[in-house]
């Protein structure tokens, strides 16, 4: 492969506007060719294995299938494609859900043209492309869901208002080992304290808060 070659994008968007507005940039900037668009996920997976394309740019949020699972049946058939996420959308899940799917950079629409560019070209090169806040969000939801089966059940007794004794009790464990528990989950949580995991806990629909 020269390295002189464009490098060749697949844009994957459900509004016209957005997947045109994409096309247009690309096709301004030097060593970019469109080599197609998508208005779903189902017209891409039968797009993309019959062209030659380099980075596959979707969007996440679609009607007929989401972004991230375009992402994990789009690398079944083409398991050396690469995909970057462009998307205004940024909650927790989505992020942990299109990296997991196999997405090499999540773009945000806000981004500057320069920005996208660079994101893209680190793609094509094999690498991975996440702002700074994005992947705080990714490494605190990653963290979330390392969280043992006993530290949901003490998390939810935490946020309960139950103290360690307690909860030792109404599990049938020692005191000290719900402190050792407590620690593993400040720490996974990234809080200082009882009081922040729960605010956390509840936040992101760690535990639910119900009535006795």
């Amino acid at each position: 492969m020269s390295c002189n070659r464009s490098i060749r994008i697949f844009v994957v968007d459900d509004h016209l506007v957005v997947r045109m507005g994409v096309k247009t940039m690309f096709e301004s900037v030097p060593g970019f060719v469109v080599a197609g668009t998508a208005a779903s996920g189902g017209e891409a997976l039968e797009a993309i294995p019959g062209l030659d394309v380099d980075v596959v740019l979707t969007d996440l949020r679609m009607k007929e299938m989401s972004g991230d699972t375009l992402i994990a049946e789009l690398r079944k058939i083409c398991p050396g494609i690469r995909v970057a996420v462009l998307t205004n959308y940024h909650s927790d899940e989505e992020v942990f859900n299109a990296m997991k799917a196999g997405a090499m950079a999540y773009i945000l629409k806000s981004a500057t043209l320069e920005q996208i560019v660079a994101a893209i070209h680190s793609v094509h090169a094999g690498e991975y492309s996440i702002p700074a806040h994005i992947a705080r969000q990714l490494a605190q939801r990653i963290r979330r869901s390392q969280l043992s089966i006993r530290e949901m059940e003490i998390l939810q007794l935490v946020a309960k208002g139950k103290k360690n004794q307690e909860i030792a009790d109404q599990l049938g464990i020692s005191e000290n080992t719900v402190r050792n528990h407590m620690n593993n989950l400040l720490e996974k949580l990234g809080c200082r304290d009882r009081t922040e995991a729960t605010a956390v806990a509840i936040r992101q629909g760690l535990v639910k808060i119900e009535d006795d």
